[in-house]
């Protein structure tokens, strides 16, 4: 029986300095491993998204991604699971004379761009088009369910927009009450299965400091993340709704500063034009190894201490 012995890179997105932004595991080359492989690598690594490299099987796509949270469920859309991948693979893999690609996602292919710079890369992504969902009925018990009080909320409504996954938008009053917030995992995650939300996103049209179009924080206990510090998959959704609610003109690109309430200052940009919503960012791989999954592997007995 074949060893299998593959490598993975962590890589911190969203992020312009190491041990910042959203850590994403990613797992190229990843073709002999099994779907519950993958599933128990995403439990080991329990990140709130490890996310597999392997061949593409839609004409026209130069990489296919899966992507696993810790619960071993599977996440579509193009958010900080594909970000990072694509980082990786522009340091790794992509041709440097190259800029545009196409990555398949579940069977969708969408477009990247990458831009390089002296200071680093910045990846660009096509989200899908935006489609809008259902409203959260009960104010009180969305309240309730996220730990604050029914005055907390904005005058609009809570809604699900997806770009790719459908996330319930709830819109608060101020930063303060973004950071006070305290969900209920069991309560919330009946508010989001109601409406047919994968995830929460709790924000506000104000940033402390004062950099951003909104202030955010993501929450999906149904999949096992209680709080995710950077979601592209989220914030393509907000930005295309502040666009819809006239907060901003159709072709702005919106900030949203996320992460900052768990110590993983954020930064995300979405660029909304019509029905085109395309998110940006940048990071950095901060470590890498090797994945013994064939058998017992004979560690070093070397004291790394010891060396001059």
């Amino acid at each position: 029986m074949a060893v299998i012995e593959p490598r993975f890179f962590f890589v911190d997105v969203f992020a312009s300095r190491p041990l910042s932004g959203n850590p994403l595991v990613v797992v190229p080359d990843a073709d002999e491993l099994s779907e519950p492989q993958m599933q128990a690598l995403a439990r080991e690594f329990n990140q709130s998204e490890t996310t597999f490299i392997l061949e593409p099987d839609l004409e026209g796509a130069d990489w296919k991604l899966r992507s696993f949270t810790p619960t071993g469920a599977e996440v579509g859309g193009a958010g900080h699971n594909a970000l990072g991948a694509c980082l990786w693979l522009a340091a790794a893999r992509l041709p440097r004379d190259r800029e545009r690609f196409v990555q398949q996602i579940g069977r969708d292919l969408l477009p990247v761009l990458i831009d390089r710079w002296d200071e680093g890369v910045v990846v660009s992504m096509d989200q899908a088009a935006p489609r809008f969902g259902r409203v959260a009925p009960d104010r009180p018990e969305l309240a309730a369910a996220l730990g604050i009080g029914v005055d907390d909320l904005a005058a609009a409504d809570a809604v699900v927009v997806s770009t790719g996954a459908g996330h319930l938008l709830a819109p608060l009053r101020t930063s303060e009450a973004v950071d006070r917030a305290r969900p209920d995992p069991r309560r919330l995650s009946a508010a989001l299965r109601a409406v047919g939300g994968e995830g929460c996103y709790v924000y506000c049209l104000e940033d402390p400091r004062n950099e951003a179009h909104a202030y955010a924080r993501f929450f999906n206990p149904a999949m096992g993340i209680g709080e995710d510090p950077a979601t592209g998959t989220a914030a393509g959704p907000l930005a295309a709704r502040l666009v819809a609610d006239g907060v901003v003109p159709d072709g702005s690109t919106v900030v949203v500063e996320q992460g900052h309430a768990i110590g993983r200052p954020s930064r995300l940009s979405v660029t909304v034009a019509g029905d085109l919503v395309r998110l940006s960012g940048g990071g950095l791989v901060v470590a890498d190894g090797i994945l013994h999954l064939g058998g017992q592997h004979r560690p070093s007995t070397e004291n790394p201490l010891a060396r001059g």
